[in-house]
C-alpha cells in the first residue's frame, strides 16, 4: 500500500471515532458549563452567600480527584468503550437526582447530584482524552485537541442561553435584588416556582444521555491498546520521575481553576453589580473561548508553536486579572466597542475582562497535553491519568475565590486568586515543560 492510500485509509478509520468523541466532548461542555448558569439560581433558591454558592463547582470538580482511581479501575476491567457507556449511565443517575433536589430545594441534594454527574464525567474524560491523542497521527494531536475544545466550548455558549430561557420563561426579571423587594409570601412563592423550574432541563439531559449510551455501546469505536509500541524509559520507576508531566498537572490544576472561575463566577459577579442578563453571562466567556480555539485550530503549528501559544495565554490571562481588579464596574465602553454594534447586551468593563479570560486561556489545555506527555514512553497512560486529576483545580480554586469574596466583601478583588495561576502557567511555558529531571 502506497503512502497516500495508507494516509487516506487512516483518515477514514479515524473519522467516525472522532465524530463520536466529538459528541462526547459536546456533552462534557454541556454538563460542565451548565454550572455557571445554575449557581446564581441556587444562590437565590437556597439563600446562599458567595462562598456557599461556589460549593457547586467544588462538588462537581472534586469528583475528578476522589473518583479518578475507582473509575480507572472500571476502565481496566470493562475496556474504554464499555467504560464510556457506564460513565454516561452514571450521569443519567446524576441528572435524575436533580428532581428531588429541586422539589425540596435541598442544597445538599443538589451537591450530591452534581458529584454524581462529575463522577460520570471522570470516567468519560479519562477514556476519551487518550482517544483524541492516539486515534490519529501524533503530529496533529494538538489540532485534534483544539477541535474537541472548540466543540466543548461551543456547548458552553449554547447551554447558558437555553438554560436561562427554560428557567426564566414566564417569570420575568428574577434577581437577588428583585426578590428581596418582594413580600415574604411573594418571595416564598417565587423561590418555589424557580426551584421547580430546574427540573425539566435535567430531565431533558437524562433523556439525551440515555440515547448516547446506545450510540457509544453499539458504535464502531475501537478499543485502544495504549501500551502498544511504548518504549521503556531507562532509570524511571515512577510517573513522579517526570517533571514535565508533574508540573504539567499542576499547570492544568491552575488552568482549570481559572477557567471555572471565569465561566462560573461571571454570573455571580454580574448579579452583584445588577447586570440584567447575569444568568447568561457564562455565554460571553464561552464565546471568547471559542474564538481562542479557532485561533488554535488555524494557527498551531502553522504560525505559532504550542509553547508560544502557552506563553501568550499566560501573559494575556495575567493582564485580564489586572483589568478586572482595576476596571470600571459601571462603564461599558469596552463592550460597546467589541460587540455593542451587534445588538448584543453590553456589560461593564470589569465584567468584560472576566469574559476575556476565556480568550486568554483557551489554548492552555491543548498546549499542555502534548508538552506534558512528550517522552513518557510506557508511562503515557499514567501521565494521562495524572493530568486528568489536575481538573480538580476546578473544585478548589473557585472555592478559594468564594472565600476571598465573602471575607473581603468584594467579588472584584477576589479575582486576584487567578494571578498566581497564570504566573505558574507562564513558568511552565518558559521552563517547566523542558525539565526532564528534578
Amino acid at each position: 500500500m502506497n503512502t497516500a492510500t495508507q494516509t487516506s485509509a487512516n483518515q477514514q478509520s479515524s473519522f467516525m471515532p472522532m465524530v463520536i468523541i466529538g459528541v462526547l466532548f459536546f456533552i462534557f461542555g454541556f454538563v460542565t458549563w451548565l454550572n455557571g448558569s445554575l449557581i446564581p439560581f441556587l444562590k437565590i433558591i437556597c439563600e446562599l452567600n458567595e462562598f456557599q454558592a461556589l460549593f457547586v463547582t467544588f462538588a462537581f470538580y472534586i469528583a475528578y480527584t476522589v473518583m479518578a482511581f475507582p473509575m480507572s479501575f472500571i476502565l481496566n476491567k470493562t475496556g474504554y468503550k464499555n467504560g464510556m457507556a457506564i460513565g454516561l449511565g452514571i450521569m443519567v443517575v446524576g441528572s435524575l437526582a436533580f428532581i428531588p433536589a429541586a422539589q425540596s430545594a435541598d442544597y445538599t441534594l443538589f451537591l450530591l447530584a452534581l458529584f454524581v454527574l462529575g463522577t460520570g464525567l471522570t470516567i468519560l474524560q479519562t477514556a476519551s482524552n487518550p482517544y483524541v491523542v492516539k486515534i490519529g497521527p501524533e503530529r496533529s494531536a494538538a489540532m485534534r485537541i483544539s477541535i474537541m475544545g472548540l466543540i466543548n466550548k461551543g456547548a458552553g455558549v449554547i447551554v447558558p442561553m437555553v438554560f436561562t430561557a427554560l428557567i426564566l420563561a414566564d417569570m420575568g426579571n428574577v434577581s437577588e435584588q428583585s426578590i428581596a423587594a418582594l413580600s415574604e409570601a411573594q418571595r416564598a412563592e417565587t423561590i418555589n416556582e424557580l426551584s421547580n423550574k430546574l427540573v425539566m432541563p435535567y430531565i431533558y439531559m437524562a433523556i439525551a444521555l440515555t440515547a448516547l449510551i446506545g450510540l457509544v455501546k453499539f458504535s464502531s469505536l475501537p478499543e485502544l491498546d495504549l501500551e502498544a509500541g511504548a518504549d521503556d524509559v531507562e532509570g524511571k520507576g515512577s510517573i513522579l520521575n517526570f517533571p514535565q508531566v508533574v508540573l504539567g498537572a499542576i499547570a492544568l490544576f491552575a488552568y482549570v481553576g481559572v477557567e471555572v472561575i471565569a465561566g462560573d463566577t461571571i454570573g455571580l459577579y454580574g448579579s452583584g453589580l445588577g447586570v440584567e442578563n447575569f444568568a447568561s453571562l457564562t455565554s460571553y466567556t464561552m464565546v471568547f473561548m471559542v474564538i481562542g480555539y479557532i485561533i488554535g485550530v488555524t494557527c498551531i503549528p502553522r504560525f505559532i508553536t504550542q509553547q508560544q501559544a502557552l506563553l501568550g495565554s499566560a501573559i494575556a490571562g495575567s493582564l485580564c486579572i489586572v483589568g478586572i481588579v482595576f476596571g470600571s464596574t459601571a462603564d461599558d465602553s469596552m463592550a460597546a466597542v467589541l460587540w455593542g454594534w451587534s445588538g448584543i447586551a453590553t456589560i461593564p468593563n470589569s465584567v468584560t475582562f472576566v469574559a476575556l479570560m476565556g480568550l486568554a486561556h483557551a489554548l492552555v489545555w491543548p498546549s499542555i497535553w502534548p508538552l506534558a506527555l512528550d517522552g513518557l514512553g510506557r508511562f503515557t497512560s499514567q501521565g494521562s491519568a495524572l493530568l486528568i486529576m489536575g481538573i480538580s483545580g476546578g473544585a478548589l480554586l473557585p472555592l478559594i475565590f468564594g472565600k476571598v469574596a465573602h471575607f473581603a466583601g468584594d467579588t472584584q478583588i477576589a479575582y486576584l486568586v487567578g494571578l498566581p495561576c497564570y504566573l505558574f502557567i507562564l513558568f511552565y511555558a518558559v521552563k517547566g515543560h523542558k525539565m526532564r529531571k528534578w
